[in-house]
């Protein structure tokens, strides 16, 4: 993701996979524990839905919202963990499985678990 954003301004905003389809908006922003930098939103699906985690990097802010590279099922499909609370490297683990994302350190989603995430708002 851009690193020139504030995690704070992503708060509110809508987010669209990668077909244009309208997921959610984006309820809390999630920090890595070691960088400091954001790594993770939980975006709101549907009027009475679940937050699902998305991975900041590689989506990108386009204009007021957040575009999201992965299809709309996959995402509504994200383990959920709710928010508010500290992700742990275990939950961590389970969404870099999910997505198919490499480990930061270079490891893939079947190795040890990177850094955990923190609630930036």
């Amino acid at each position: 993701m851009q690193t020139d954003i504030d995690p704070r301004s992503l708060i509110g905003r809508k987010a669209f996979d990668r077909d244009g389809a309208k997921i959610g908006t984006v309820d809390e922003v999630y920090l890595d524990d070691a960088t400091g930098e954001p790594e993770w939103a939980a975006v709101r699906t549907g009027l009475f839905g679940r937050d699902a985690f998305v991975p900041l990097e590689p989506s990108r802010v386009e204009g007021d919202v957040l575009r999201i590279p992965y299809d709309r099922a996959l995402i509504r499909e994200a383990p959920g963990f709710g928010v508010g609370r500290h992700l742990s490297p275990e939950q961590e683990l389970q969404l870099y499985h999910h997505y198919g994302l490499e480990l930061p350190g270079g490891s893939d989603a079947s190795g040890p678990a990177g850094p955990s995430g923190t609630p930036g708002t």
